[in-house]
């Protein structure tokens, strides 16, 4: 069997639902998701396979204008992704619409010779009368070679993008074993998991400024994963909030992340948590090296 292999960008504003839609193709969860804008803050690529073919999906961080340093990064490794892909793939939240954060992307990747598909995504949330005024916006702005409606929730439209997707791949041998499904480590995808529980059970509570550092990670001899890891916030109010009375919010936060990081790797997991208040945590370049974003000036 001729083997097929390439690399696709999923670029897009915040909250387009990149990481959902790569999670869909892979068939698994390989990046984390919540509600709240700027949820991925790393490159990470998830492994889909389509017959003969691998795709190599490069989930990015939102692209939007940058106020400080972790957000250069951020959109600093956005850019990074798209770099050497075979296509560059446009997400665009179809119920939020056509806002400065999405054209100024369009107009960013207008001129870049890669293949260029436009998705569509949300269309079951999405004013039906406005997609194809969206579409035809975008597509008279930008050289897209395709455009696709789909809903990376309910799954609609993915069969398509997906063989669509994998027809437009290069001949050349997979990248990756058939059974992996991303390129982050454990290590990473624990510290991940834990920020993902503290968006989705602080919400606003928590200001955007937290960040999981791993102390330790070993293997113990019965096969389980021990973890210890600091939650970093700015203040010791938020140190309270996520605490919670009496501890209870830390609690839920680790029994949770504990439970989906045991299901994720098939072992169990021993998850430990503590809360540090670090005053400026994302100045520091030991934080960007512990979240594998590079330093950005």
């Amino acid at each position: 069997m001729t083997q097929h292999c390439g690399l696709i960008a999923i670029l897009g504003a915040p909250n387009a639902g990149k990481s959902t839609l790569v999670n869909a193709l892979v068939g698994q969860k390989v990046a984390i998701v919540s509600p709240k804008a700027q949820t991925t803050r790393v490159r990470l690529m998830g492994v889909a396979i389509e017959g003969d073919t691998q795709l190599l999906l490069v989930d990015t961080p939102g692209i939007f204008e940058p106020k400080r340093r972790l957000d250069r990064a951020m959109v600093q490794a956005a850019w990074g992704g798209a770099e050497g892909a075979d296509i560059l793939a446009l997400v665009v939240d179809a119920k939020g619409g056509l806002g400065k954060k999405v054209t100024d992307i369009a107009e960013s990747i207008a001129g870049r010779p890669e293949p260029k598909y436009l998705i569509l995504n949300k269309v079951d949330l999405a004013d039906k009368a406005k997609l194809l005024v969206h579409a035809e916006k975008l597509n008279a702005a930008v050289e897209f070679t395709e455009t696709f409606f789909v809903s990376a929730a309910t799954g609609d439209g993915l069969a398509d993008l997906k063989a669509h997707l994998a027809k437009a791949m290069p001949e050349g041998p997979w990248h990756y074993p058939e059974d992996q499904v991303s390129d982050a480590t454990e290590r990473s995808l624990a510290s991940e998991v834990t920020r993902e529980q503290l968006y989705l059970q602080l919400h606003a509570e928590l200001p955007y400024a937290s960040a999981i550092e791993t102390e330790q990670y070993k293997e113990r001899e019965d096969g389980s994963v021990e973890i210890h890891q600091q939650i970093l916030v700015e203040r010791p109010t938020q140190r309270a909030i996520v605490l919670g009375k009496g501890g209870v919010r830390i609690k839920e936060i680790g029994a949770r992340a504990r439970a989906e990081l045991s299901n994720i790797m098939g072992r169990p997991v021993h998850l430990y948590l503590h809360v540090k208040v670090k005053p400026g945590w994302d100045e520091d370049r030991d934080s960007y090296r512990e979240m594998g974003l590079d330093w950005v000036d």
